[in-house]
C-alpha cells in the first residue's frame, strides 16, 4: 500500500491523490454578483448539504494551488453574501464546464455557457433555468482555512428558498433520482452520471437491529463466493430463519428448481453459496439464508 504523509509531498500532487479519492462529489453550480452587478456563474465540487434544521450548504473555492490566487465567486459572497447554489444534471454538464473557465473579471459567465439566468425571489444573483433543483441562499460565514495554495474556503450558506422542476418528482412528490440524472466529479476530468446502472438502493438499518455479521456461521462467514457486500445484506437482517421456515421452503417447488439448477447434489457447499448470491443480488437476503442453512435441517 502506498502511504503519504500530506507534509512530505507537493500541494499539487497531494491534491490530485485526494480529488480522486474522495469522489464523486456532488457539484454546486454558485451564481453570484460581481461588485459592478454583472452576473458570475462557476462550479465547485467541495460541497454538501450540513444540516436540515436550520437548512445549511457548505461549498469551498479553495485557492489556486499553482498561484495561490482566489476565485471571483469568493471574492464576491465577501462583497454580497448571497448565492444561489445550482444543481447540474447531465442535460447541463458541457455548459457547466464550459462556464469554469478563467475568463476576466465581469465576464458573464450566462452568457459564455449559454445558460438562462431567471430571477430569484429573496436574493439578487440569478438562478440557472435550466437546473433541476435551484437554492437561493444567504450567506452566513466564510471561514478561510489557510493562506496558501490549495487551501479552502468554507462559505457557510443558509438555504432560504429551494426550486425544483416538478418534472423530476415522482408520484408521492419525491426527487427520482432516475430523472433528475445528476453528475458528480471524481479526479482529473472524470465525472460521473448517477443514473441508470449506477443507480442501487441500499436499505437502511434503522427500522430493526441487523445481526451483523459476528453472527453469521463461520462456514459462511469465510465463504470465497460471498463477497464482503454479501455478508453484509446476510448480517442485516433481524433474525434468521426459523427450522419451521427452512424446512417449508426446502420442500417447495422453488427450492427443488434452485437446487437443481445449481446442482446442490454434486457441488455441495459451493452451490449452496451461488445459489444465495444469486438471491442476494436480487436483495431476497431471507431467501438466500434459507438456502445456506438449508443442510442444517
Amino acid at each position: 500500500m502506498l502511504t503519504l504523509n500530506p507534509k512530505d509531498i507537493a500541494t499539487g500532487k497531494l491534491h490530485a491523490y485526494l480529488l480522486s479519492a474522495v469522489a464523486p462529489r456532488p457539484i454546486a453550480f454558485a451564481s453570484t454578483l460581481n461588485q459592478d452587478g454583472t452576473p458570475n456563474l462557476s462550479p465547485f465540487s467541495f460541497y454538501n448539504i450540513f444540516s436540515s434544521n436550520p437548512p445549511i450548504a457548505i461549498f469551498s473555492p479553495a485557492r489556486r494551488v499553482r498561484d495561490n490566487t482566489t476565485k471571483h465567486t469568493l471574492e464576491n459572497v465577501k462583497h454580497s453574501p448571497e448565492v444561489v447554489l445550482n444543481a447540474v444534471n447531465y442535460d447541463i454538464v458541457q455548459q457547466m464546464s464550459l462556464s469554469s473557465t478563467e475568463y476576466p473579471y465581469g465576464v458573464n459567465e450566462f452568457e459564455k455557457s449559454g445558460l438562462t439566468p431567471l430571477a430569484s425571489e429573496l436574493v439578487k444573483p440569478f438562478r440557472v433555468k435550466e437546473s433541476p433543483v435551484q437554492l437561493e441562499c444567504k450567506v452566513k460565514e466564510v471561514i478561510a482555512l489557510g493562506d496558501q495554495g490549495g487551501a479552502g474556503n468554507l462559505i457557510v450558506c443558509e438555504i432560504l428558498l429551494v426550486h425544483i422542476q416538478e418534472s423530476i418528482l415522482d408520484e408521492q412528490g419525491r426527487i427520482d433520482q432516475h430523472k433528475i440524472d445528476l453528475v458528480a466529479r471524481l479526479g482529473g476530468d472524470w465525472y460521473s452520471r448517477n443514473s441508470g446502472n449506477a443507480l442501487f438502493e441500499v436499505p437502511k438499518p434503522l427500522s430493526t437491529l441487523g445481526i451483523g455479521v459476528d453472527a453469521i456461521p463461520a462456514i459462511i462467514r469465510n465463504s470465497h463466493i460471498l463477497s464482503g457486500n454479501d455478508l453484509g445484506k446476510l448480517g442485516n437482517v433481524e433474525q434468521m430463519p426459523s427450522e419451521k421456515d427452512i424446512s417449508t421452503y426446502i420442500q417447495s417447488p422453488e427450492f427443488i428448481l434452485v437446487s437443481q439448477e445449481f446442482n446442490f447434489k454434486q457441488k455441495g457447499e459451493k452451490a449452496l453459496h451461488e445459489a444465495a448470491k444469486f438471491f442476494l443480488n436480487k436483495n431476497d437476503s431471507q431467501t438466500a439464508w434459507k438456502i445456506l442453512l438449508s443442510e442444517t435441517i
